[in-house]
Parts: C-alpha cells; structure tokens; sequence
C-alpha cells in the first residue's frame, strides 16, 4: 500500500489522487514519466534553508495529490486536469547533470509521494551520479514505500499543517498520525528534514496549537528547523491572512524549544535570517530566496567555531 487512504478502486475509476487507475485488473499510475512543470529554483525556495544554502536545484512535478486541503496554493495541478509534457527518468537525470553547479533534482509542486514509482527510478538513476534528491511533501505516506524510497533521498521539507487530526479532516480530507510518523522516520533514518506549518487564522493560530507543535518537533529534534508559512486565501478558503503578530508569535513560542525557527511568504527583518545558537551572530543572512550572507563553515560557525545542523557548508 502507497498511501494511507488505502483506496479500493474498482475498475475504470481512479484512487482520491485522480493519477492512479485501476484498468483490466492492473493499477496505473497514469502521470509516470509526465511532467507540469520543470524549473530551476534555488534550495531555498523549497523551503530548506539548512541544506546546501545558496545552490539551485531542478524542480520537477505532475498532477494529483492524495489530500484536499481547501487552502491548496498550488490547487491548479493538485486538484485539476492541466497538460503534461513526457520526461524519462533517463531524461530528468541528464537535465540534472546537464547544468553545471546544479544540485540535483527536488520532486515538488504538486504530491511527489503520488508519483512514487517516477520518483524511485529518477532517484536511483541520480544518485549513482552523484547528486541530491530532495522531497517537498506533505508526508502523507505509508511506512513501507517510505523506506524504501529514504535510501536515495537527500532532503524532505514535509508539510505538517497541525498536530490535530481534526484539523486534517475538517480541511484536508486526512489524518495528521501518518505525517508524523513520516517526519519521525525520516528523522530517524538520517534524511534532513525541515518542517513547513502553515499558520490559518480560526483553524491552527492558537498558542496551543504553536506549543503542541514546537513540544512535538523537540521531540524529533530541537534542531529541525521550523518554517512557519503566511497564509492568503486560495482555492476554497476564504479567511483573511495571516496576521504579522500572529507568526511573530508563533516564533516566539516555537523558539522557546527549536534552535532555528522561521518565517515564510513575509519579509519581516530577521525572519528568515540563522543566528547561532551559542554566540547568537547571524550566521546565513537571506533575502527572499537569496543567500545574502554565509557564515558556516564545514558545518561550523565562523564567529565562535560551535557545530551546527547544516549540510553542505
């Protein structure tokens, strides 16, 4: 089994995902080799902002996705019908290598979980030459395909949009215990992980909601960091944006038990700057996307000489 919906999908229908169909006995997965979108985009934007700061990575995605969250931002390839153009593994993997300085390739925009068996074969093919694969995923997985796959993947940031099950039924058709067990696997088996909340006003913008999230993450690590993302409405959500006080908030209290805690979709000075945890010097300044400052060193920082959780520094 994929995915935790455990679709039963009698035949000439497709699972929740829309991508995968049962035809004459056989499941398809009918975006294999398919792609919406192809870009070059910098690490950051995924986002990960411990992992290779500064690089560019190609982007790679299709259609579908195995939840319905109602403030989808990218609902135009998650919940609709768009054109597709074929790309091979073989054909991504030499995209990947064609580009000089490129990271590798980051499997994103739409569910990349869904695209499972696309994404194991490009994998494999990319790691043998040598470069990353990272995930941007709303970790809605079961265990088994999860390891199979976790050999051959760099980095995730995994989409934990509560703790509360509630949450992920009323506004996203699932349940929140499989995401966490991803991110707990994922953790466990030594991929980088970063963590994306996006913080909904009335649905997950409590205190409470703040604390049982950063209590949770310094479970897994207190050095995982924690994107807390600005909301807009999208798709069928209609509440108001998040206000700025609100993610300041949530910083304030996530930071009480997590080193590196940010804030997305805002320019708020700081926000998404890394200062040390011991000598607290801003050791990767950004701007946007852009890495505008870099203090790290093999994994160290250059003021004070204390480790710090980065790959590829």
């Amino acid at each position: 089994m994929l995915c935790p919906k455990y679709c039963r999908i009698t035949d000439g229908e497709a699972g929740f995902c829309r991508v995968r169909r049962h035809a004459e006995g056989k499941l398809w997965a009918t975006t294999y080799g398919r792609v919406t979108s192809a870009n070059y985009d910098p690490i950051e934007k995924k986002p990960l902002f411990h992992f290779h700061p500064g690089r560019s990575i190609l982007s790679l995605g299709t259609l579908g996705c195995n939840l319905a969250c109602l403030f989808c931002q990218n609902w135009e390839i998650s919940q609709e019908v768009v054109p597709t153009r074929e790309l091979s593994p073989e054909k991504a993997v030499a995209e990947a290598v064609r580009i000089s300085g490129n990271l590798g390739i980051a499997y994103t925009y739409n569910e990349p979980f869904i695209w499972y068996e696309y994404v194991y074969d490009t994998a494999r093919l990319l790691h043998d030459k040598g470069l990353k694969n990272v995930l941007v995923t709303n970790g809605y997985v079961c265990e088994e395909p999860l390891r199979e796959l976790l050999p051959y993947l760099d980095a995730m940031n995994i989409d934990v949009k509560a703790t509360s099950n509630k949450f992920y039924s009323e506004l996203c058709q699932g349940e929140a215990k499989s995401v966490m067990r991803t991110v707990e696997i994922a953790q466990a088996a030594g991929c980088w992980i970063e963590l994306t909340n996006l913080v909904i006003p009335h649905w997950n913008d409590r205190d409470e909601d703040f604390q049982a999230l950063a209590d949770w993450v310094a479970s897994v690590s207190p050095d995982v960091p924690l994107h807390f993302s600005r909301y807009h409405p999208d798709y069928k959500l209609t509440e108001p944006p998040t206000p700025l006080e609100t993610l300041q908030q949530a910083h304030r209290i996530a930071a009480e038990k997590l080193r590196h805690v940010y804030l997305g979709n805002v320019l708020v000075a700081g926000g998404e700057d890394t200062r040390c945890p011991h000598c607290d010097q801003i050791v990767v300044a950004r701007h946007g996307f852009t890495v505008t400052q870099l203090q790290v060193a093999q994994g160290t920082c250059k003021f004070c000489g204390t480790p710090l959780p980065f790959v590829g520094t």
